[in-house]
């Protein structure tokens, strides 16, 4: 299924790509297992719908948490593929369990800890594909690409399977996922830093970077719009009369202009830069909260607004990735990555489910939309003052 191409860096040796890309089809595959299934599995296992809710938020918590501290301790090791495999490795062992957790509590725990060890490898996997890659960082589209068509096939597939034999197979696919993420894992050569010479820069002085601290706001206020998409895209369209087909329709175009995004991430790097990609993927999510906010009964508008996740998901990735490379060279890499992790999809994705959950029931689908329009909008104010004197 992976591509058996290769490329070489700057050094002359081979890349592993299909080696790397089977990391990220494993791994987001997992995710597109967990996401749109994970919560149905809970309600046939008899859980409540609050109770789900706080089980499915500890996915997102452990977030916050993990990567920071498996990137120190793989900074710090100076090593980090055996941090990888073992954090694989544990996520695998840790979800078995979840087939005899009955109640509330035993649930939670099995949770937190696959999540945990699950969530905390990918920042290292981030640094160890951009090291790989040497001199041409903006081929990191083309790995991580690998990653949505994972997501893509697992949605599919497993919807498919869920309709003939019932919630019990996703559990079952979760750990087979896992299992891929680790033997891919297994596969993977490790890489040191890229430059020695950066060796003695620390994770504090970098944060003391205005341009860095604008980074992290636009990342985090970009995830943060993402809050009201992710938690009640499909209830709005349900609420106006789209069905569960045309509902997955939308879903599954959304990952599939990202893919042809990822595909041709390098050359809109090259042309444009990584910093007028970001504002460009900011400016357009803008508009595209408030399309979906304003006109959801209308299909051909809903097509548009689903096209525009090629912006506000796919190059503002590639971009944010490539600018956490750019900013957190040497030893810093695994903990900037992690950083950026945390920061984006933990705190951003956690205060914009927060915030689209508040606003839903009492002031309605415009006004929970129109407010991740307005975050969209700080974050485009917050990045220019990213690189702005460089124009990076």
């Amino acid at each position: 299924m992976l591509p058996s191409v290769t490329f070489r860096a700057e050094t002359g040796e081979r890349m592993p790509y299909a080696r790397l890309s089977s990391y990220y089809f494993f791994y987001f595959g997992a995710l597109g297992a967990l996401v749109p299934y994970w919560g149905p599995y809970l309600l046939e296992r008899g859980f409540a719908p609050a109770a789900i809710g706080v089980l499915m938020a500890i996915l997102m918590g452990t977030k916050i948490v993990a990567p920071n501290v498996w990137g120190v301790l793989a900074d710090r090791a100076g090593a980090r593929m055996p941090s990888v495999r073992l954090g694989a490795f544990l996520a695998l062992v840790c979800a078995v369990p979840v087939f005899w957790a009955g109640g509330f509590w035993s649930m939670a725990l099995v949770m937190a800890a696959f999540s945990f060890f699950w969530n905390a490898p990918l920042p290292l996997m981030e640094a160890v594909t951009f090291n790989h890659l040497g001199e041409r960082v903006n081929r990191y589209a083309n790995v991580r690409v690998w990653g949505s068509i994972g997501f893509i096939v697992v949605v599919l597939l497993l919807g498919w399977l869920q309709e003939r034999a019932g919630s019990g197979v996703v559990p079952a696919a979760v750990l087979a996922l896992f299992g891929g993420v680790w033997l891919a894992c297994l596969l993977i050569p490790d890489r040191g830093q890229a430059r020695a010479d950066h060796t003695h820069l620390r994770l504090r002085r970098l944060l003391a970077r205005p341009e860095i601290l604008a980074f992290l706001a636009a990342c985090l206020l970009m995830q943060a719009s993402h809050g009201a998409y992710y938690a009640f895209y499909s209830i709005h369209l349900e609420n106006h009369g789209y069905g569960d087909t045309a509902v997955g329709a939308l879903w599954a175009l959304g990952v599939g202009v990202e893919v042809l995004v990822f595909i041709n991430m390098h050359r809109l790097l090259a042309r444009f830069g990584a910093r007028r990609v970001l504002l460009a993927s900011l400016a357009l999510a803008v508009l595209r909260w408030l399309l979906i906010g304003a006109y959801v009964d209308l299909v051909a508008v809903q097509l548009l607004a689903q096209s525009l996740h090629a912006a506000t998901f796919g190059s503002f990735h590639a971009s944010a990735i490539h600018l956490t490379h750019h900013y957190f060279p040497g030893r810093t890499q695994a903990r900037g990555q992690a950083l950026y992790n945390s920061v984006s999809f933990g705190v951003g994705g956690a205060t914009g489910s927060l915030i689209a959950g508040s606003l839903w029931s009492g002031a309605g689908a415009m006004v929970t939309f129109a407010a991740a329009s307005g975050l969209a909008g700080l974050g485009f104010i917050a990045a220019l003052w990213v690189d702005r004197e460089r124009r990076y």
